[in-house]
């Protein structure tokens, strides 16, 4: 198996944290996209950070967290930052506006060759569809969770994510986890369990939320195994199906649900601040995909992985400064009980990988 290969299948392995951060980036788990990212994308990480130097690695990881950070606390403004001036919530009409510009990034991205994925094809979008409900169902939890809950309440909690992902693919595909997996999982759990116990401001919407998203997120990533048995899309093929898909599903429910409506009679929406704040999401959304993948090519795969991790201290904090949330010192103290499992998951991934790439370069 090539360098090249390896880098791709383990940057699709630590994708399912941003996926759950960032929803509108995609995990791809089929053949890697044909796509530029930097110069030296087809060679090793190790010659590629020789060859670009430290500042293209310091620039291609903060590109990644700055993607990752500014999407959920976009997401968290629109979903929270506009109750005051509307009768409802607008949270499916959300997930369209950013799935629009989402589908005009990448076919902008194919018409300059960018990026490279198949026409519109009726047969693959009938086999994805199955696949998109779940997506939409992520999207559209994702944000709910983030309009009734603090953000460090939501990074925490979507740590459960990776638990259940676990034990699905236990169930289905009878993978073990490791000792120090569990171990992960169980400062994890504890933390984000204690966390939402002493928070002052948490409600039974709020928790419905946050649990709904975190099975309907482990849901999509568990059938992408599936899925990509039978339809073979790239990670770019994937945004495009799943965007033009979550449009045309969305849409018909967010004019049901009134929302298509209340936008148009809301003048206090009809705002640049507004509609930046949405162009802004779904071309963030959309761009974290390229600044994945740059950063894996610049750094290597165990690099990119922590830095995923390091990015819940940066949304964390900035979540909580910027939204004025009351959180209480044993909450914090929770908080950080739960962020240290989700780095030791990390670490106990990052050598399971290491041992799998060096039995099979035997």
């Amino acid at each position: 198996m090539s360098s090249k290969m390896k880098m791709n299948k383990k940057l699709h392995e630590s994708d399912n944290d941003d996926l759950e951060m960032a929803p509108l980036k995609e995990v791809s788990l089929a053949d890697p996209p044909k796509v530029i990212v930097t110069s030296s994308s087809s060679t090793s990480s190790s010659s590629s950070g020789r060859g670009a130097g430290g500042s293209s690695i310091v620039t291609a990881c903060l590109m990644y967290c700055f993607c990752s950070v500014s999407m959920v606390l976009t997401n968290k403004s629109l979903a929270s930052g506009y109750n005051a001036s509307i009768d409802g919530d607008l949270n499916v009409l959300l997930v369209v506006w950013q799935a629009m510009v989402a589908v005009a990034c990448v076919e902008l991205c194919k018409r300059l060759k960018w990026v490279e994925y198949p026409n519109f094809n009726m047969r693959t979008a009938r086999l994805w569809a199955p696949v998109n409900i779940l997506f939409c169902l992520m999207l559209f939890t994702g944000i709910s969770a983030l309009e009734h809950n603090s953000v460090p309440m939501v990074t925490i909690y979507k740590n459960i994510t990776n638990i259940i992902v676990t034990a699905g693919d236990f169930y289905f595909f009878h993978t073990s986890a490791e000792t120090l997996v569990l171990v992960a999982f169980g400062v994890m759990l504890t933390g984000a369990c204690a966390a939402a116990w002493n928070d002052m401001n948490i409600s039974f919407l709020g928790l419905f939320w946050m649990s709904t998203n975190c099975l309907v997120t482990a849901g999509y990533i568990l059938s992408l195994k599936f899925a990509t048995k039978n339809v073979k899309l790239s990670k770019f093929g994937m945004v495009f199906y799943n965007n033009v898909l979550c449009t045309l599903f969305l849409l018909p429910a967010a004019i049901f649900r009134g929302e298509l409506t209340l936008f148009f009679r809301t003048n206090a929406l009809h705002t640049s601040d507004y509609f930046g704040k949405n162009l802004f999401a779904g071309f963030v959304g959309f761009f974290l995909n390229f600044a994945s993948l740059n950063c894996v090519a610049a750094t290597g795969p165990t690099t990119y992985a922590i830095v995923g991790s390091l990015n819940k201290i940066p949304v964390t904090m900035l979540g909580y400064l910027l939204f004025d949330d009351v959180i209480t010192l044993e909450t914090w103290f929770f908080i950080a009980l739960s962020m240290c499992g989700g780095f030791l998951y990390s670490y106990a991934k990052i050598q399971t990988g290491r041992r799998k790439l060096a039995a099979s370069s035997k």
